[in-house]
């Protein structure tokens, strides 16, 4: 249930003299469909939401039963600071409900909530998450000319992209989004901000208003500000680390004083769990063909179906425990890139961890070593799997998903199957410059 009533909304609305609101959604993909409303019309949205044609909208309902309500979330209230003060500009996040006021089942924001539905069920309060989304400052949208030459926590002079940072972080803080900190990151002119761990769909909702916000920004500074997962050769890609832990109350459901990982039960079966699906589930968070030119070992992309404490190179890292810092025991799932549709991200991996810990999964044991540096044979010994290496390979294993089918119900999962097959089918019959430059003189 909402915590913020219809009242203190339409006081707000006064108060901060907002004109516009925008009804905010995503589609399938995750991206984000808007549109706005007068202040006028506010009351009767929140009382029965907006009727809107949900045929146009990419894998939601076909022509003959178009007829769709986005219903705003109160919780979601925020006011866009990078619009004019006077007559503002609110957002607020819908739910997307069919004409007879039920959840639609072709919502990602549904499919989420389903999923922590679950994890209550199973006694769990809280599934927190904390994504570490990176993303790249170009000159425009047509070609990847670079802003700067910085790398890793590089102190970069005082040029655009810092002043971009800067007030990207204002912004975000003053839509009710806690930052931990920022950085430049491996690639040139490739970036990063830390939002603070937050409950699952809080942080979706959060991962879709950082990636606009990041966008609009840049583009103020009349710069283009890119979440695909790997624009440049010879790079880094850009990925969304998510740490994860579950809850009862306020206590950490993933800690053992115990155990020589001090991981719970509950810890190791949801990190096998997610070890176990985590090829099937791919094509959810690796869901463009561009994001396996990221997958790819030796661009700190993990590839390798492992888990480590130390080892970057693994596709979970457990972070080491610190004495008195039970609460931050979590599991790093480090394959998620940044232009995943997060709602379903989120959902996925939180049924992955559920199954492990629901059918006790056991946990393998760590992998220390460097997975990059084994050869095939080795890894093969040691029963360790790759990630697919192309979206049609990850489409084929999450269509015989029984998981995923669960996670995200028969409509998402048929639709988002089909979008994923032509997208896989378009780029297949795409002729390369690669091609051109080293087939066509020797052939």
């Amino acid at each position: 249930m909402s915590t913020k009533s219809k009242e203190e909304i339409l006081s707000l609305v006064k108060e901060r003299d907002v004109k516009f609101i925008r009804l905010w959604f995503t589609d399938i993909l995750g991206m984000v469909k808007s549109f706005a409303i007068t202040d006028n019309e506010l009351e009767g949205a929140l009382e029965n939401g907006m009727g809107f044609d949900g045929s146009s909208i990419t894998g939601f309902q076909s022509i003959e039963e178009s007829d769709m309500i986005a219903m705003p979330d109160p919780d979601t209230f925020q006011i866009l600071p990078w619009r004019p003060k006077e007559k503002a500009v609110a957002r607020m996040i819908c739910d997307i409900l069919t004409p007879d006021k039920k959840p639609y089942e072709g919502d990602p924001r549904y499919v989420l909530k389903r999923a922590l539905q679950r994890a209550k069920d199973m006694g769990f309060d809280h599934f927190y998450t904390g994504p570490e989304l990176e993303y790249f400052y170009f000159k425009n949208d047509q070609a990847a000319e670079i802003l700067d030459k910085g790398g890793y926590f590089d102190l970069t002079t005082l040029d655009v992209a810092s002043d971009m940072r800067r007030d990207t972080i204002l912004a975000l803080e003053q839509m009710g989004i806690q930052i931990e900190y920022s950085h430049h990151e491996v690639g040139p002119s490739q970036h990063e901000i830390d939002m603070r761990f937050a409950d699952a769909l809080k942080m979706a909702d959060n991962v879709i208003t950082y990636r606009v916000t990041v966008k609009e920004i840049a583009q103020q500074y009349n710069c283009y500000a890119t979440f695909m997962p790997k624009p440049l050769f010879g790079e880094n890609g850009s990925g969304m680390h998510t740490h994860q832990s579950l809850f009862r109350g306020n206590k950490n459901a993933f800690f053992d004083a115990n155990d020589k990982y001090h991981l719970s039960p509950e810890a190791k079966g949801f990190i096998a769990g997610q070890l176990k699906h985590a090829r099937e589930m791919a094509s959810i968070f690796a869901q463009w063909v561009n994001s396996y030119k990221r997958l790819v070992p030796g661009y700190e992309a993990p590839v390798y179906v492992a888990w480590s404490r130390r080892n970057r190179s693994a596709l979970i890292r457990v972070p080491m425990y610190h004495p008195g810092k039970e609460i931050a025991t979590r599991a790093e799932l480090r394959c998620p890139d940044p232009a995943c549709n997060p709602y379903l991200t989120f959902a996925v991996i939180l049924h992955a961890g559920l199954e492990g810990i629901e059918k006790k999964y056991p946990m393998p044991e760590p992998m220390e070593k460097n997975l990059y540096h084994l050869t095939a044979e080795e890894r093969k010994a040691a029963g360790i799997e790759s990630l697919p290496d192309s979206l049609g390979e990850a489409i084929a294993l999450t269509e015989n998903s029984e998981l995923v089918r669960k996670a995200l119900g028969d409509h998402v999962f048929s639709r988002f199957i089909a979008l994923k097959r032509k997208e896989w089918d378009n780029y297949r019959i795409q002729l390369t410059k690669y091609e051109i430059e080293n087939l066509l003189p020797i052939l």
